[in-house]
């Protein structure tokens, strides 16, 4: 019986100590309104109203997580007015309806004929994504849609897998597929980096210039990609008169 009075006596002296402040050392014993983080759901960039990333419990959970399909709206597809470019005389030897790309010049030429050519300005791909050589117009597209290739995707998670044709889509309101590679000729919905290397290897056009182009050639096109056109560009003008001879000068 004593033994069973001791043991009561060292009970109530062990719970004595456990006031409302030490019981903070034990949370799991009181219901704080908490979850415990176990049971809590994973907080990533979605959970913070940034829908690009997947999610995880940081940023850095958040990088190794699969990604969510999305499809992104281009937006409106309204008529675009064909615009055609300059003409100038160029001696060539290329086939007529053929196109050359001048990459240093930031010109696309249509050559019309062995000494005449359309001439469009563009931009071309930034350092690291140049390219030459000679491909074939494998398809036309009107209001394309995008899809980010893999690589794209993986510089810069937040780009959707694809967005459809439209003003917001960076493909423009053309894309002319070259052969069966990631390079087009497109239109664009950034005018200012026409005349500049800024792509990833395509070739960018003004919407009104790609419209007129993708009018004046056919699928099997040859493209041909130069690093620097011969220095044989010249405005076509019209002949200067003839002299007129003075009439007093005939009496």
């Amino acid at each position: 019986m004593m033994w069973r009075v001791a043991f009561v006596a060292v009970a109530a002296a062990s719970m004595a100590w456990i006031t409302p402040a030490a019981a903070q050392w034990f949370p799991q014993w009181e219901n704080q309104g908490r979850q415990p983080f176990w049971e809590r759901q994973p907080r990533g960039r979605a959970y913070r109203n940034e829908p690009y990333w997947g999610e995880g419990w940081d940023d850095e959970w958040d990088y190794y997580q699969p990604r969510r399909q999305r499809v992104t709206n281009g937006g409106a597809r309204p008529y675009i007015e064909p615009e055609a470019p300059k003409k100038v005389a160029l001696e060539n030897n290329y086939t007529p309806n053929s196109v050359i790309i001048d990459t240093a010049g930031r010109k696309l030429y249509l050559i019309l004929s062995d000494s005449e050519a359309y001439v469009y300005p563009i931009s071309v791909g930034r350092r690291g994504f140049a390219w030459t050589g000679t491909e074939f117009i494998s398809r036309v597209a009107e209001w394309p849609d995008w899809h980010p290739p893999k690589e794209m995707i993986a510089r810069d998670r937040r780009l959707p897998d694809k967005m459809t044709g439209g003003l917001r889509n960076p493909l423009g309101a053309r894309a002319l597929y070259l052969g069966k590679s990631l390079y087009r000729i497109h239109g664009t919905n950034d005018a200012k980096s026409i005349g500049r290397a800024a792509s990833s290897g395509c070739f960018r056009m003004m919407n009104e210039h790609v419209v007129h182009l993708a009018s004046m050639i056919v699928v099997g096109t040859p493209v041909t990609v130069v690093k620097r056109m011969p220095p044989l560009e010249k405005r076509v003008s019209p002949p200067p008169p003839l002299p007129q001879r003075n009439a007093a000068a005939q009496l």
